[in-house]
């Protein structure tokens, strides 16, 4: 990278910790302030900063607007894919991307497992809203009032003798999920199937998306899936970075 770009990208970072001064700028960057003086102003000329008053700089309207328009077109399944393709590589079991949308929580991606047996699911289809580990961690993230309302106008159908009963229950099942940060269905919707999933969070810390992996019990026990949960939040944080440009750490 040639040294005047990376200077003048230096400091649009600077200013994101608030305005500073020709004199401050100058300083952070080792250079006279005549050099901090350029970068600026051919930074002013895109927008990118703006000079107040008071003779200090900071982030320009252009600078925002392009951050919104470049998150309103990211597209997670395209980022998220090639991590969930590696995950079921290394586990050998069916992994989910899910999102929430409109009321439903639906599944956006899916890779099938190596072994013969495969799960119905199908991209574009709803999830069983109340029991499936990818709805758990997206209305979990839900403001409280909102949560609250959603639980109360779902049907509770009793899929297994494990599926959630009530609007109660329900709630407080949330309640521990938005919590520890991660969620299971354990025969919940099907019996012979358990889940453990996690969330996908955007540069502003919210949930999303929510990535699972799933196996029947005549693979791999419960606990034998549990193991894979550092794994499965492992592989939701490399998605959140690609995703938000930040560390989440």
């Amino acid at each position: 990278m040639s040294q005047t770009v990376d200077r003048a990208l230096s400091i649009l970072p600077l200013l994101a910790r608030g305005p500073a001064d020709l004199g401050q700028v100058a300083g952070a960057l080792g250079v006279h302030k005549s050099t901090a003086l350029r970068l600026l102003r051919t930074l002013h000329e895109h927008r990118l900063v703006y000079r107040q008053q008071d003779q200090r700089y900071r982030l320009g309207a252009r600078l925002f607007a392009l951050a919104q328009e470049a998150v309103e077109n990211l597209d997670i399944r395209e980022i998220a894919h090639p991590h969930l393709v590696q995950l079921g590589e290394e586990t050998g079991h069916t992994v989910h991307l899910a999102v929430y949308e409109e009321g439903e929580v639906l599944y956006l991606d899916k890779v099938d497992s190596r072994y013969p047996v495969r799960m119905y699911s199908r991209i574009g289809k709803p999830v069983a809203i109340t029991v499936a580990a990818v709805a758990k961690l997206l209305l979990a993230d839900l403001p409280e009032a909102e949560r609250r309302a959603l639980a109360a106008k779902l049907d509770y159908p009793m899929y297994t003798p494990r599926s959630i009963p009530n609007a109660a229950a329900f709630l407080q099942e949330l309640a521990a999920v938005r919590e520890q940060g991660w969620a299971t269905d354990l025969g919940g919707h099907e019996e012979s199937i358990n889940c453990v999933a996690a969330p996908i969070r955007g540069a502003d810390g919210r949930v999303v998306a929510a990535m699972s992996v799933s196996a029947p019990n005549v693979v791999v026990t419960a606990e034998e899936l549990l193991a894979l949960l550092p794994l499965v939040r492992r592989t939701a944080d490399a998605i959140s970075r690609d995703y938000s440009g930040k560390d989440t750490a």
